[in-house]
Protein backbone atom coordinates (compact mmCIF):
# COMPACT_ATOMS: atom_id res chain seq x y z
CA UNK A 1 0.00 0.00 0.00
CA UNK A 2 1.00 3.62 -0.21
CA UNK A 3 1.69 5.99 1.67
CA UNK A 4 -1.81 7.04 1.87
CA UNK A 5 -3.32 3.33 2.31
CA UNK A 6 -3.85 2.75 -1.88
CA UNK A 7 -3.26 -0.54 -2.98
CA UNK A 8 0.22 -0.82 -5.37
CA UNK A 9 0.67 -3.18 -8.11
CA UNK A 10 4.17 -4.16 -9.03
CA UNK A 11 4.00 -6.07 -11.87
CA UNK A 12 7.94 -5.68 -13.33
CA UNK A 13 8.20 -9.18 -13.23
CA UNK A 14 5.19 -10.41 -15.64
CA UNK A 15 6.24 -6.87 -17.85
CA UNK A 16 9.90 -8.38 -18.38
CA UNK A 17 9.06 -11.66 -19.62
CA UNK A 18 6.24 -10.19 -21.57
CA UNK A 19 8.95 -7.58 -23.17
CA UNK A 20 11.12 -10.66 -23.73
CA UNK A 21 8.38 -12.62 -25.22
CA UNK A 22 7.24 -10.08 -27.56
CA UNK A 23 10.54 -7.96 -28.57
CA UNK A 24 12.93 -11.27 -28.98
CA UNK A 25 13.82 -14.06 -31.32
CA UNK A 26 11.71 -17.46 -30.46
CA UNK A 27 14.80 -18.86 -30.26
CA UNK A 28 16.43 -16.79 -28.02
CA UNK A 29 18.47 -17.94 -24.96
CA UNK A 30 18.38 -16.11 -21.65
CA UNK A 31 20.97 -16.40 -18.93
CA UNK A 32 19.74 -15.33 -15.48
CA UNK A 33 20.64 -16.57 -12.03
CA UNK A 34 18.45 -20.27 -12.09
CA UNK A 35 15.79 -19.36 -9.48
CA UNK A 36 14.27 -17.16 -12.68
CA UNK A 37 14.52 -19.90 -15.47
CA UNK A 38 10.67 -21.77 -15.03
CA UNK A 39 9.53 -18.08 -14.83
CA UNK A 40 11.17 -17.78 -18.27
CA UNK A 41 10.31 -20.22 -19.79
CA UNK A 42 7.11 -20.51 -18.59
CA UNK A 43 6.02 -16.56 -19.03
CA UNK A 44 8.49 -15.34 -21.61
CA UNK A 45 8.46 -18.52 -23.49
CA UNK A 46 12.01 -18.54 -24.13
CA UNK A 47 15.13 -20.91 -23.51
CA UNK A 48 16.48 -20.23 -20.17
CA UNK A 49 20.25 -21.91 -19.82
CA UNK A 50 19.23 -23.08 -15.97
CA UNK A 51 16.28 -23.53 -13.88
CA UNK A 52 15.31 -25.02 -10.46
CA UNK A 53 15.59 -28.60 -12.39
CA UNK A 54 19.03 -28.33 -13.59
CA UNK A 55 20.58 -30.57 -11.29
CA UNK A 56 24.15 -30.19 -12.91
CA UNK A 57 27.03 -28.43 -10.42
CA UNK A 58 29.17 -27.87 -13.16
CA UNK A 59 26.29 -26.00 -15.11
CA UNK A 60 25.34 -24.05 -12.28
CA UNK A 61 28.29 -23.28 -11.30
CA UNK A 62 29.81 -21.80 -14.76
CA UNK A 63 26.80 -20.07 -14.54
CA UNK A 64 27.92 -18.29 -11.07
CA UNK A 65 31.37 -18.03 -12.99
CA UNK A 66 29.47 -15.96 -15.47
CA UNK A 67 27.95 -13.89 -13.57
CA UNK A 68 30.82 -12.80 -10.81
CA UNK A 69 33.46 -12.36 -13.39
CA UNK A 70 34.57 -9.24 -14.73
CA UNK A 71 32.43 -7.75 -17.67
CA UNK A 72 35.00 -8.33 -20.39
CA UNK A 73 35.66 -11.96 -18.88
CA UNK A 74 31.59 -12.35 -18.75
CA UNK A 75 31.58 -11.12 -22.06
CA UNK A 76 33.71 -13.77 -23.25
CA UNK A 77 31.78 -16.97 -21.93
CA UNK A 78 28.19 -15.54 -22.60
CA UNK A 79 28.69 -14.61 -26.24
CA UNK A 80 28.84 -18.52 -26.86
CA UNK A 81 25.69 -19.94 -23.71
CA UNK A 82 23.43 -16.72 -24.38
CA UNK A 83 21.66 -14.04 -26.33
CA UNK A 84 19.72 -11.99 -23.57
CA UNK A 85 20.82 -11.59 -19.86
CA UNK A 86 18.22 -10.89 -17.11
CA UNK A 87 18.99 -9.70 -13.43
CA UNK A 88 16.32 -8.84 -11.03
CA UNK A 89 17.65 -4.81 -9.57
CA UNK A 90 14.52 -4.96 -6.75
CA UNK A 91 16.39 -2.92 -4.31
CA UNK A 92 15.50 -0.10 -6.57
CA UNK A 93 11.82 -1.01 -6.29
CA UNK A 94 12.65 -1.26 -1.79
CA UNK A 95 13.30 -5.32 -1.96
CA UNK A 96 16.50 -6.04 -1.18
CA UNK A 97 16.71 -9.94 -2.27
CA UNK A 98 17.45 -9.31 -5.73
CA UNK A 99 20.24 -10.67 -7.25
CA UNK A 100 23.05 -8.37 -5.48
CA UNK A 101 21.75 -10.37 -2.73
CA UNK A 102 22.23 -13.61 -4.28
CA UNK A 103 25.30 -12.90 -5.51
CA UNK A 104 27.98 -14.29 -2.66
CA UNK A 105 26.00 -17.74 -3.42
CA UNK A 106 26.63 -17.24 -7.00
CA UNK A 107 30.75 -16.86 -6.29
CA UNK A 108 30.49 -20.13 -3.90
CA UNK A 109 28.59 -22.03 -6.38
CA UNK A 110 30.94 -20.74 -9.26
CA UNK A 111 34.00 -21.32 -6.83
CA UNK A 112 33.68 -24.49 -6.23
CA UNK A 113 34.83 -26.01 -9.72
CA UNK A 114 36.55 -22.95 -11.38
CA UNK A 115 39.18 -22.04 -8.74
CA UNK A 116 39.91 -18.65 -9.94
CA UNK A 117 36.78 -17.34 -8.01
CA UNK A 118 38.03 -16.93 -4.67
CA UNK A 119 34.34 -16.34 -2.86
CA UNK A 120 36.34 -14.87 0.29
CA UNK A 121 37.11 -11.55 -2.32
CA UNK A 122 33.35 -11.46 -3.29
CA UNK A 123 31.28 -9.74 -0.66
CA UNK A 124 29.66 -6.31 0.71
CA UNK A 125 31.52 -4.62 4.01
CA UNK A 126 28.40 -3.84 6.57
CA UNK A 127 27.64 -0.01 4.93
CA UNK A 128 26.53 -2.18 1.42
CA UNK A 129 30.45 -1.14 -0.15
CA UNK A 130 31.17 -4.23 -2.16
CA UNK A 131 34.53 -5.61 -2.80
CA UNK A 132 36.82 -4.88 -5.24
CA UNK A 133 35.84 -8.32 -7.49
CA UNK A 134 31.93 -7.44 -6.94
CA UNK A 135 32.45 -3.80 -8.11
CA UNK A 136 33.86 -5.09 -10.98
CA UNK A 137 31.47 -7.88 -11.52
CA UNK A 138 28.96 -7.97 -14.56
CA UNK A 139 25.91 -8.93 -11.88
CA UNK A 140 26.69 -6.09 -10.00
CA UNK A 141 27.09 -3.78 -13.25
CA UNK A 142 24.39 -4.86 -14.33
CA UNK A 143 22.24 -4.48 -11.74
CA UNK A 144 23.69 -0.86 -10.98
CA UNK A 145 23.70 0.39 -14.74
CA UNK A 146 22.58 3.52 -15.28
CA UNK A 147 20.67 3.79 -11.71
CA UNK A 148 24.46 4.36 -9.55
CA UNK A 149 26.23 6.55 -11.24
CA UNK A 150 29.67 5.18 -10.02
CA UNK A 151 28.55 2.08 -12.56
CA UNK A 152 31.15 2.83 -15.68
CA UNK A 153 29.63 2.37 -19.55
CA UNK A 154 29.50 -1.25 -20.06
CA UNK A 155 33.05 -1.85 -22.37
CA UNK A 156 31.79 -1.73 -26.25
CA UNK A 157 30.93 -4.82 -28.34
CA UNK A 158 29.83 -6.48 -24.60
CA UNK A 159 26.08 -5.88 -23.51
CA UNK A 160 23.60 -3.62 -24.55
CA UNK A 161 20.84 -2.62 -22.09
CA UNK A 162 17.27 -3.21 -24.11
CA UNK A 163 14.85 -2.91 -21.00
CA UNK A 164 14.39 -1.55 -17.82
CA UNK A 165 10.83 -2.52 -15.82
CA UNK A 166 8.61 0.40 -14.95
CA UNK A 167 9.87 0.16 -10.35
CA UNK A 168 13.56 -0.60 -12.29
CA UNK A 169 13.23 -3.93 -10.54
CA UNK A 170 13.96 -6.78 -13.88
CA UNK A 171 17.13 -5.51 -16.51
CA UNK A 172 17.07 -7.33 -19.49
CA UNK A 173 20.87 -7.13 -21.36
CA UNK A 174 21.35 -8.12 -25.50
CA UNK A 175 24.82 -9.69 -25.56
CA UNK A 176 26.35 -8.03 -28.23
CA UNK A 177 28.74 -10.55 -30.79
CA UNK A 178 27.01 -13.46 -30.09
CA UNK A 179 28.88 -16.40 -31.21
CA UNK A 180 27.15 -17.83 -34.28
CA UNK A 181 29.04 -20.62 -34.50
CA UNK A 182 28.20 -21.51 -31.15
CA UNK A 183 24.47 -21.31 -31.45
CA UNK A 184 24.48 -23.53 -34.47
CA UNK A 185 26.10 -25.64 -32.18
CA UNK A 186 23.30 -25.65 -29.75
CA UNK A 187 20.69 -25.36 -32.48
CA UNK A 188 21.84 -28.53 -34.32
CA UNK A 189 21.25 -30.55 -30.82
CA UNK A 190 24.87 -31.95 -30.58
CA UNK A 191 25.54 -32.01 -26.97
CA UNK A 192 22.26 -33.80 -26.60
CA UNK A 193 22.99 -35.98 -28.62
CA UNK A 194 26.43 -36.84 -27.57
CA UNK A 195 25.09 -37.21 -24.36
CA UNK A 196 22.35 -39.58 -25.45
CA UNK A 197 24.60 -41.78 -27.50
CA UNK A 198 26.63 -42.22 -24.72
Amino acid sequence: RSANGEPVMIDDFREAYWWLRDNTPEDARVLSWWDYGYQINGIANRTTIADGNTWNHEHIALLGRSLVSPVKKAHRIIRHLADYVLVWSTQYGGMWGDDIAKSPHMARIGGSVYKEINPDEFYQDEKGNPSDMMRKSLIYTAVHYRLNPAIPQFKPDTFEEVYTSKNRMVRIYKVLKVSKKSKKFGKEGRGYQAWYNG
